[in-house]
């Protein structure tokens, strides 16, 4: 197929960075565009910082000019890895001009004709963009994904809430300094340390399992009808969130086999259609008595994976587990990739 051409913005940070390598070579499209900050702006990519993520620059990128980022362009898609306060504006105004935005960031996940989308979970989800093209209008559109410990844990969700009927959630999230950004946290405050508070994040994962989980009406999503509670926690672990989970249903699986089944068996629209991001397996079950760990699976199918293990009864609730999950990748830019995709192969984006 002809490659639609595309935009990065906020592409000198790491989730951009992340959006650039994830799009070298990639079937459906090809970056012509980079955007960032004023501070940027004007220079090539290379002399407007370091690439982050290991290796060099791709050279393909390096000489790449930095457009500002409010300076709408000729692209009819972009990815967004700016921070939210900047996002809001600036991705409202890529709608304005016609451009379709797949934002990484919070600033528009709670607007309800704003589809907060992760394809194996709600992929019925994008037809919100018809009612947000009414209400706003615009020809382009908004779609975002999840905060990146929402995403890891919506997966096994989605599956056992089918299977059984999720009523509550205790979550706790042990979660990477690369989470934070660059340059993230002082090393003074986390070497040695946990750090009990990251603003913002329980909000975010207490509230948007329930819009993924929602069911999508005339009128916009209802959301899911589960209880969650979330203590998020900065470690000193570079990549791969780890998050241990509680969990009551509605229909309690009869053994931890049953349910370990039910995530084993999960598949969806991604991995039907697929897509050239999906992972094989969207849920992988680790035997091991110790996993999963971030060192040894963060990187599953490409770093697209949730692994999940530890599955056993709960003696306040029905059964707890541990799952773990790249975060700049399925939970930053990967996941915004994965949701362009699915618009192309459902024939919403063409070339």
């Amino acid at each position: 197929m002809k490659k639609i051409p595309v935009g990065v913005l906020g592409a000198t940070g790491m989730v951009g960075q992340r959006f650039l390598s994830l799009l070298i070579d990639h079937p459906y499209f090809e970056v012509t565009l980079v955007a960032a900050s004023e501070r940027s702006a004007g220079k090539t990519l290379s002399e407007a910082g370091r690439w982050m993520i290991g290796g060099e620059m791709p050279s393909q990128f390096a000489k790449m000019t930095v457009q500002p980022v409010d300076q709408v362009g000729d692209v009819g898609l972009v990815f967004s890895a700016l921070p939210s306060d900047a996002a809001g504006p600036t991705e409202i105004a890529w709608a304005k001009s016609g451009a379709l935005v797949f934002s990484n960031a919070g600033a528009h996940r709670r607007d309800p004709l704003v589809p907060l989308l992760v394809p194996e979970v709600n992929p019925d989800h994008v037809n919100l963009l018809e009612l947000q093209r009414q209400h706003y209008g615009w020809s382009g559109g908004i779609l975002t994904n999840p905060n990146c410990t929402t995403t890891h844990a919506v997966l096994p969700m989605r599956a056992l809430h089918d299977a059984f009927g999720l009523t509550k959630v205790l979550l706790v999230s042990m979660q990477a300094i690369s989470g934070a950004g660059y340059p993230g946290v002082p090393s003074l405050d986390i070497i040695d340390n946990v750090v009990p508070l990251i603003k913002g994040e329980e909000e975010k994962v207490e509230w948007e399992p329930r819009k993924l989980l929602g069911t999508l009406g005339a009128q916009g999503v209802e959301e899911a009808q589960i209880t969650i509670s979330a203590h998020c926690n900065r470690v000193a672990v570079i990549d791969g969130h780890t998050e241990c989970l509680s969990l009551a249903f509605e229909r309690p699986p009869g053994d931890e086999a049953e349910l370990i089944a039910a995530l084993r068996e999960f598949k969806a629209e991604p991995q039907t259609l697929n897509l050239p991001s999906a992972p094989t397996h969207p849920i992988l079950v680790t035997e091991l008595a110790d996993g999963p760990q971030p060192r040894r699976d963060r990187d599953a199918e490409r770093g697209m994976a949730t692994t999940v293990g530890r599955v056993r009864r709960c003696p306040i609730l029905d059964y707890k587990l541990v799952l773990l999950g790249h975060n700049t990748l399925r939970g930053a830019a990967g996941g915004s990739l994965l949701n362009a995709e699915l618009m192309v192969a459902k024939g919403l984006i063409k070339a």
